[in-house]
C-alpha cells in the first residue's frame, strides 16, 4: 500500500484520539483501534500524517491546550488532565518544547481584553 492506511481505518484512529485525548494513548491502544500490529501501524500512520503516532498525539494535545488557553479562563490545573498529561510541569515541559513559551506566556499573549 503506498498511500499509508487506508482512509476509514485513519479517519477512525483520528476521532479515537481526538475524542480520547484526556487519556493515555499508547501505540498498541492506537493499532487496536486500526485493527493492525503496533508495527504496521505506526509505520503507516507516518505515512499517512507525517507524523508518528505519538507526535501526532502531542501535536493535538498543544492544540487543545492553546484553545483552552486562549478561550478560556480554566485554570492551568484543570486543563492539565484535559489534554492527558498527568501533572503540571511535565504539561509546562510539552508546550514550552512545542510552543516556545510556557501556557502563562501564551495564555496572556492570545486574550484579547
Amino acid at each position: 500500500m503506498s498511500g499509508g492506511l487506508v482512509p476509514y481505518k485513519l479517519q477512525r484512529t483520528l476521532a479515537y484520539i481526538h475524542a480520547h485525548l484526556e487519556q493515555a494513548l499508547s501505540l498498541p491502544t492506537l493499532a487496536v483501534v486500526a485493527q493492525m500490529s503496533p508495527t504496521h501501524f505506526a509505520h503507516l500512520f507516518k505515512h499517512a500524517t507525517g507524523l508518528a503516532p505519538h507526535q501526532y498525539v502531542s501535536r493535538c494535545r498543544i492544540e487543545r491546550a492553546k484553545r483552552l488557553l486562549a478561550g478560556t479562563d480554566l485554570p492551568l490545573i484543570e486543563i492539565v488532565p484535559q489534554v492527558g498529561c498527568a501533572d503540571q510541569s511535565h504539561f509546562t515541559a510539552l508546550f514550552r518544547r512545542h510552543v516556545a513559551m510556557t501556557p502563562k506566556t501564551y495564555r496572556n499573549t492570545t486574550k484579547r481584553a
